[in-house]
C-alpha cells in the first residue's frame, strides 16, 4: 500500500524527530508499502524518504513547480510529480494514497490533516489515519480534540476518525489491524 506521511520540511528540526520518522519510513519500506509525500529533502519530509530510500523502497515526490530549486526537494524519488498548485498537490497526494500518517509539523502539517479528517468525515474516504505523536508532539491537539467533543463540537464518531500511535511499531499495528469502512455523515456531525 502506498502510505502519504505529511510532516514538517524544516531544517530546524531537531534530531530527535528526524531520527523518529526516519526509523518509521524504514519500518514502513520493510513491510512492503510505498512512500508518498510532498518532495521535500529536509526536515521530516526529508527524513521519511531517507528511511524508505535504506530499503529500496518506493518514493513518490509531489510539488509544485515552484519548489524546484536546489536543495528543497528530494533527488532520490523513483518518481516525482510537479503540479501548478499546492491544491493540485494535496489532491494527488490524496488520491495515490491508501493510507495517511500524519507526522509533527506547522501550519501545512496541520492543514494536512484537518482536511483529510474532513473529507473522512464528509464519507469522500474511508483511507486510515494515524497521528504518529512521536516526543508527544500532538498532545495538545488531542487534547483540543477531545475538548471539541465534551463541547459538543464534534461527535465521539469523528475521534474515531483517527489513531494515535507513539512509535512505528504502533502504527504497523494498527496499519494490520484496520478495517476501513465509510464514515456515515449523519454519525459524525451534528445535523
Amino acid at each position: 500500500m502506498n502510505v502519504c506521511i505529511y510532516g514538517a520540511s524544516s531544517i530546524k528540526t531537531s534530531k530527535e524527530y528526524i531520527e523518529a520518522v526516519e526509523k518509521l519510513g524504514e519500518a514502513l519500506a520493510k513491510n512492503g508499502h510505498g512512500l508518498v509525500f510532498g518532495g521535500g529533502a529536509s526536515g521530516l519530509m526529508g527524513a521519511a524518504a531517507r528511511g524508505f530510500a535504506k530499503i529500496g523502497g518506493k518514493i513518490i515526490g509531489v510539488a509544485p513547480r515552484f519548489f524546484d530549486a536546489d536543495g528543497i526537494l528530494y533527488d532520490k524519488c523513483t518518481e516525482f510529480i510537479f503540479t501548478d498548485t499546492m491544491r493540485e498537490r494535496k489532491k494527488i497526494l490524496e488520491d495515490k494514497s491508501d493510507i495517511f500518517i500524519v507526522c509533527p509539523g506547522g501550519v501545512g502539517t496541520f492543514d494536512e490533516f484537518f482536511e483529510i479528517i474532513t473529507l473522512k468525515q464528509l464519507g469522500r474516504h474511508s483511507k486510515q489515519v494515524i497521528i504518529f505523536n512521536t516526543q508527544n508532539y500532538f498532545d495538545e491537539l488531542i487534547n483540543m480534540m477531545n475538548k471539541a467533543f465534551k463541547e459538543d463540537f464534534l461527535t465521539e464518531k469523528t475521534l474515531s476518525l483517527y489513531e494515535v500511535a507513539q512509535s512505528e511499531d504502533e502504527v504497523l499495528q494498527f496499519i494490520k489491524n484496520y478495517k476501513g469502512g465509510n464514515s456515515n455523515i449523519k454519525d459524525t456531525k451534528y445535523i
